[in-house]
């Protein structure tokens, strides 16, 4: 990783992204897979907890909660962020084997509420993510953009909170396929257009996306949002800094994280015409 800070420098500020950025092993990869899918397995007649395990990884499984401390992953925001960094929130974007889901033209920073944009997402494949797959395509530049207009569609196979879409005209011809192994990442800023096609695979498609920030910023949801402090130090007090899980799926965090959800629900969909239950 002592090549990092010098990429970022050249290719993240031009292009606002990096990609691929070796994280973990494939088979420590597999097993962060295996961890999920048992508790995917063991919450089937729960789908409640279900979805709030794959929105809520680091909070339940002690597992995420070692990948958003990895020190990798923690060089990588740094070279960022610089020094002082919080997990804003982990959570999954899963394709099953062979279906329409998708994610369609958006910027992460669109609907969270929060008032700045120091901010950067490590999306770690779990799986093979392929052009086949459905992997992420980025419009490189347009990280230089502010938040512009998105229209929410709702569309069922869209997996995005309220199916947003940019409503201003893409470019296609520009975008670039992050292909990732599993334990790869790619490193993108907040106002990066992306989006991603169906899985045409016999897999399921697997990442985790890590959002890091800057302990400086606001959330509109207010203090009582709940954070880990992973680099450095908080000044601030702007939101409630928890610890990782003791123990793997623990009711007591699960009633947490539900509260917590709650709140950024709120803000998720903050003037929306409708709200979608959390993907189960």
């Amino acid at each position: 990783m002592n090549d990092l800070a010098s990429t970022f420098s050249l290719d993240y500020s031009r292009d606002g992204f990096v990609y691929p950025v070796d994280i973990l092993t494939p088979a420590e990869a597999k097993v962060l897979r295996d961890d999920l899918e048992a508790g995917e397995a063991a919450l089937a007649d729960d789908p409640a907890k279900r979805a709030l395990l794959r929105g809520y990884p680091a909070r339940l499984l002690p597992s995420y909660y070692d990948l958003v401390n990895h020190p990798k992953m923690i060089a990588a925001a740094k070279a960022v962020l610089g020094p002082d960094v919080m997990v804003w929130g982990s959570g999954h974007f899963i394709k099953e084997a062979n279906t329409t889901s998708y994610v369609s033209w958006h910027q992460d920073l669109t609907y969270w509420g929060l008032d700045k944009a120091e901010e950067v997402t490590l999306w770690v494949a779990l799986s093979p993510a392929t052009v086949a797959s459905g992997c992420m395509r980025f419009i490189p530049g347009t990280h230089r953009e502010q938040i512009v207009p998105h229209t929410d569609k709702f569309a069922d196979d869209n997996l995005l909170t309220r199916g947003q879409e940019l409503a201003v005209e893409v470019n296609e011809a520009d975008a670039v396929d992050v292909v990732l192994q599993p334990g790869q990442a790619s490193v993108h800023h907040g106002h990066l257009f992306h989006a991603s096609g169906p899985n045409t695979t016999n897999d399921r498609r697997i990442g985790a996306a890590i959002r890091y920030i800057v302990p400086s910023m606001k959330a509109r949801s207010g203090p009582e949002t709940e954070m880990f402090l992973v680099a450095g130090e908080d000044r601030y007090g702007h939101f409630t800094l928890v610890d990782g899980p003791k123990e793997r799926m623990a009711e007591a965090d699960f009633a947490r994280v539900a509260a917590d959800n709650e709140r950024r629900s709120a803000i998720l969909f903050d003037g929306a015409e409708q709200v979608r239950a959390p993907r189960q």
